[in-house]
């Protein structure tokens, strides 16, 4: 499948290194003011993932003859997932009285959100279907090479009955799955399942069909699922295939004076000057007007006009001074309020792999949604919740990648 990431715009040519001398006169003691340009690279090295987030539905119940936990006639589970209003959820379960039968959704999955963007929440259990995998013959077990079709005359959502609940602060869904089959023509435990929900880069999900197509030859990780409810294949794959990705802001660059980053400062709320607009919306035109206003800035600059997308960079030239430094500032475009930003101090005259220098931050202004997953984050068109809370070094809350695998800075 062809993956689309955001689109970009060209990105400047490098310029050459350029040195303007000023000459000191005797009583300078014939020192030499050199004034010199760079320039500044940012590039997205994120690997981007099908999924943001993945797992299992366990069973409740060992059953013998399976060799595992099941979920018998009237017994539930449940899982809890994050999800903005693009995105949906798919999974998959053995119906365990079959050949090769399994319950899945339509892809791309379970909708979750109507077209205003409010959560789906009760009974969903009409998006369940009941799939034919065609790899055994219903009646013998005798082994077959059919395409996967939906089981005819059979209603799945009299047999399993799937219901959501939403947290809207934390954009997380709770999804309880009842076996409801008990009684039934068609009563059957219900193996151990996978879900996963399919990464969002802003336009589509990278992965509109998971797990597998209709109408086409199964592959081993749905096979064993349909055939023995063994969820091992899949999860091995789910997991391989599983992690957060983000686009970047345009990045501020500023060159200034003295011994305080003039962008944040770690420890204290937010000044009020434009950081929540880059790291809430990617927005520098307000930070870049108030830097220029600071007596101790000699020059603020930005990289790129677009956001930044896995495998793309962009750049801007800087001029600066002896004794000058440089600080910068992107957004994790995924977050609700993340930045990317120099902690260290950095002489405006360094030369070379930066990206060391930098820390991903939170900036305490919008409640943290999971990354590439809340719905109130600019990727799906959403403002924060607000807060008022210190800007401080993100945690391991989340599993986000280490900076060096998303971000890497250069000076030349």
């Amino acid at each position: 499948m062809k993956k689309t990431f955001f689109t970009t715009t060209a990105f400047a040519a490098a310029m050459a290194v350029t040195f303007t001398l000023s000459s000191c006169n005797d009583s300078d003691n014939d020192m030499m003011n050199m004034s010199y340009q760079k320039t500044i690279t940012f590039e997205n090295v994120v690997t981007p993932k099908d999924f943001v987030e993945s797992g299992e539905i366990p069973g409740v119940t060992f059953l013998a003859a399976a060799g595992h936990k099941v979920i018998l006639p009237g017994e539930s589970q449940t899982i809890k997932f994050s999800a903005g209003k693009a995105q949906a959820l798919m999974f998959a379960t053995m119906y365990g009285a079959s050949k090769d039968w399994f319950f899945a959704s339509k892809q791309p999955g379970i909708k979750l959100f109507d077209s205003n963007g409010n959560a789906i929440t009760g009974d969903v259990s009409s998006d369940v279907l009941l799939w034919d995998n065609g790899t055994k013959d219903n009646q013998t077990g005798q082994a077959e090479s059919k395409p996967i079709m939906q089981v005819p005359n059979v209603n799945a959502s009299q047999l399993v009955k799937l219901n959501l609940a939403y947290d809207n602060v934390k954009s997380e869904f709770t999804l309880t799955i009842t076996n409801t089959s008990g009684g039934t023509a068609n009563e059957t435990p219900l193996s151990p399942g996978v879900w996963a929900v399919s990464n969002y880069n802003g336009s589509q999900l990278l992965n509109s069909t998971p797990f597998f197509m209709p109408n086409t030859l199964s592959n081993p990780e749905i096979t064993d699922i349909a055939q023995m409810g063994n969820i091992t294949k899949m999860m091995t794959k789910l997991t391989a295939n599983t992690g957060i990705m983000t686009g970047l802001s345009p990045a501020l660059v500023v060159v200034y004076r003295g011994d305080k980053n003039p962008i944040y400062e770690l420890g204290k709320t937010d000044s009020g000057m434009g950081l929540k607009e880059i790291a809430q919306f990617g927005n520098v035109t307000k930070l870049q007007t108030s830097l220029k206003s600071l007596p101790n800035v000699k020059g603020v600059y930005v990289a790129g006009s677009a956001p930044v997308a896995p495998g793309n960079k962009v750049m801007t030239n800087f001029k600066a001074d002896p004794g000058d430094k440089i600080a910068y500032v992107t957004m994790f475009g995924f977050s609700n309020d993340w930045f990317y930003a120099n902690e260290q101090m950095i002489d405006a005259n360094t030369k070379g792999d930066i990206t060391s220098k930098t820390t991903l931050f939170d900036s305490g202004t919008g409640v943290d949604q999971y990354p590439g997953a809340g719905n109130r984050q600019a990727l799906f068109g959403g403002t924060p919740q607000s807060e008022n809370m210190v800007i401080s070094k993100v945690g391991t809350q989340y599993p986000v990648p280490a900076v060096q695998n998303v971000i890497k800075v250069t000076v030349n």
